[in-house]
């Protein structure tokens, strides 16, 4: 079985292009447009836990620092790896994302080749001296 990624994003191009890169990348990848239908899944009966979340921080409902808090509130959830993907580059921004608990903050625009690098050292499939410095992020995804 491939391992899930979930991605929640607001705009219906962005989770298009996400879905087609990892699926390419042989991911499994499941989409939301905001962070309560994401929640809502994950309380049915026994579902199937994501190995890594990508997620805006400008959501409708709930923004992304809270949906990343509810996951590290989680016992179930808090293992799961945390990529921001937004189209803020405020300094103010990358270190909400840090507190509220993710691993990566990327912005907007990207290209997926990054995604899908920055994805596989998250889950263990390449070495951290693969990723290189590029678009804004560092080794230790944030600046």
């Amino acid at each position: 079985m491939n391992l899930l990624v979930m991605v929640i994003d607001d705009s219906p191009t962005v989770r298009k292009i996400l879905a087609v890169c990892l699926h390419r990348a042989d991911y499994e990848v499941i989409c939301f447009a905001d962070g309560i239908e994401a929640i809502r899944w994950l309380t049915h009966p026994q579902p199937r836990l994501p190995a890594l979340l990508i997620l805006d921080i400008g959501l409708s409902k709930i923004d992304g620092y809270e949906v990343v808090r509810y996951f590290k509130t989680r016992h179930a959830l808090a293992h799961i790896a945390i990529i921001i993907l937004t189209g803020r580059q405020g300094m103010l921004d990358r270190l909400k994302g840090r507190l509220c608990g993710a691993q990566t903050y990327l912005t907007k625009p990207f290209q997926t080749k990054t995604i899908v690098a920055v994805v596989e050292a998250h889950v263990g499939l390449s070495t951290p001296r693969l990723l290189c410095f590029t678009e804004g992020y560092d080794h230790a995804g944030y600046l």
